[in-house]
């Protein structure tokens, strides 16, 4: 029998007391096997290209070693200045990465200092600069805007992290990284994360490492069956409004979810579809202002909102889809916190993409549920999915099951989901984004200053109120009782009313007794009996 390998502890890994304490915070027990074999070689100093799947701890596994590193130099620095950059493509993923470091480090005081550049304030940027921040985190466009104003110095730069290295050029950053290069500094540690090993990575690696290790777990990129669950429903395209609307409303579907569409305007067209159904949900795409992004991404962490529609506009592709605004991507990079379904309304146009989408569920030790709902001009794509996931687990079984539902057993929820749906116009759709945009951009300029004082007024900014382009007709929000399945009367928790009064099916017999006693029919007869057994017990008995 062979004896499991010990793992490597991070109070053996010669971390600084202060950095310990904080993970401790965090709840961290053990390190995870990317950081059990990443903090040893970065703390040797060696250039390292990390390859892990989503969730997996790659965010800490450069990072502890990182403050590490920074700390032993503050002890002999003679002056202070920028230590470490950190790339990242997008700036919700610039934010979650300070944010997270910051918490790392969080034990040490004010003798770090990390600040994010990703934000549009370029003078509250070059404020924070004249500080001399120990650790920058950027996207490569914002990083090189410093620079050529000479803004920024990296002539102390000991350490260059990219993010998500795959998408530093499919995002379009390819011209602002070459340009970049040439104000690194000879001598430097650099370390590229990502999921996946592409052209994209190799290209990189050429340009600013240096025989570097390249750490490839050898594991599943998604995690096991027993975490991850993969489910399927083979459905006409007409249909997928229709079977969400009933799997939303009859409690089938639990917890925070994320549901993925393939194009900005199917996101607005399915929030308007729900919202006809009292279902609150917000929008999350490329065109919205990067603070609100941002901010709806931390309030769903939080806890405010149950339900986001995130568009997945395939960037890789297409990466100048969206010029203004190329430091985008839902499916990419995002933390969201546990989330229990992953939702694809619209199937990925391809396996890397449905990767990553999956990613963002059964984080850490958490379990989770990825739901596709698959039409007949998706299955190609499906099958390669299937072909991926299988090579993955090294399995000979179908990974992504066969979801049981049955479209007769609510055909009713079909014609109400069709009305609702045709009623949704292109007009009504494209009124929503220009107002929605319009709004947020208001939300996020112009209170910006006041939220930074008032941070707790910021939590009555919400992202997930009604847009008011359609007709809402209120009796839509009520499920009533003769279209619920039979098999979940008794089982599920369905809204009668208002949604903060809901109802719960009882047994049969208080069912029949319910409905008798509602008849106007019988009721008389019901009180009859009663006045009856009254009189009877008033009666004295005689003898």
């Amino acid at each position: 029998m062979t004896e499991r390998r010990k793992m490597l502890q991070f109070h053996e890994m010669e971390l600084d007391d202060r950095i310990l304490k904080a993970i401790s915070k965090l709840g961290w027990t053990e390190p995870t096997l990317i950081q059990e074999a990443a903090i040893p070689l970065l703390l040797e100093g060696k250039d390292v290209i990390v390859k892990a799947r989503t969730g997996s701890g790659k965010t800490a596994a450069f990072a502890l070693p990182l403050l590490q590193k920074i700390l032993n130099t503050k002890m002999n620095a003679a002056e202070q200045c920028i230590s470490a950059l950190i790339l990242a493509p997008s700036k919700e993923l610039c934010q979650q990465t300070r944010v997270a470091m910051q918490q790392m480090s969080e034990k040490c005081g004010k003798v770090l200092r990390i600040i994010d550049l990703s934000s549009n304030d370029l003078l509250a940027q070059r404020h924070a600069l004249s500080e001399r921040p120990d650790v920058v985190v950027s996207t490569p466009a914002k990083i090189l805007l410093h620079l050529q104003a000479s803004a920024l110095d990296l002539k102390c730069l000991e350490t260059l992290v990219v993010d998500e290295a795959d998408l530093a050029f499919s995002f379009g950053f390819e011209k602002e990284f070459k340009k970049f290069v040439e104000y690194l500094p000879p001598i430097y540690q650099a370390v590229l994360v990502s999921a996946t090993i592409t052209q994209e990575v190799i290209d990189i690696k050429s340009i600013i490492l240096k025989n570097p290790v390249i750490l490839k777990l050898e594991e599943p990129e998604l995690v096991p069956e027993q975490q991850l669950l993969h489910q399927r429903i083979i459905v006409e395209e007409d249909d997928k409004p229709a079977i969400l609307y009933a799997l939303l409303k009859l409690r089938l579907i639990r917890g925070k979810n994320v549901i993925f569409v393939n194009s900005v305007d199917r996101s607005y067209k399915l929030k308007l579809f729900i919202e006809q159904f009292s279902i609150k949900s917000c929008v999350l795409n490329s065109e919205l202002p990067s603070t609100i992004r941002i901010h709806t991404i931390n309030q769903f962490n939080q806890g405010a909102y149950d339900l986001i529609i995130a568009s997945d506009e395939h960037m890789l592709e297409n990466p100048g889809r969206n010029k203004s605004d190329k430091e985008s991507g839902a499916s990419r990079g995002i933390d969201f916190h546990c989330v229990s379904n992953v939702i694809n309304l619209d199937f990925p146009k391809d396996a890397n993409s449905y990767i990553h989408r999956a990613g963002r569920t059964a984080r850490g030790n958490n379990k989770g549920t990825v739901l596709s709902f698959v039409s007949l001009h998706e299955q190609q794509t499906n099958e390669k999915v299937e072909e991926r996931l299988r090579s993955g687990y090294k399995s000979d079984e179908q990974i992504i099951k066969n979801y049981q539902f049955k479209l007769d057993e609510v055909e009713p929820f079909r014609y109400r989901a069709k009305d609702a749906w045709r009623a949704i116009t292109r007009i009504a759709v494209h009124e929503s984004r220009v107002r929605e945009i319009k709004q947020e951009i208001f939300n996020s300029e112009k209170l910006k200053g006041f939220f930074n004082e008032n941070t707790r007024d910021l939590q009555v900014l919400r992202h997930d109120k009604p847009l008011k382009t359609i007709k809402i007709q209120p009796h839509l929000s009520q499920v009533p009782d003769y279209i619920v399945p039979k098999a979940l009367k008794r089982l599920t928790l369905t809204a009668k009313g208002t949604a903060n009064k809901p109802r719960y099916f009882h047994s049969s017999a208080k069912a029949v007794y319910e409905n008798q006693s509602n008849n106007p029919l019988l009721c008389n007869k019901i009180d009859f009996g009663k006045k009856n057994l009254k009189k009877a017990n008033k009666r004295p008995n005689k003898k």
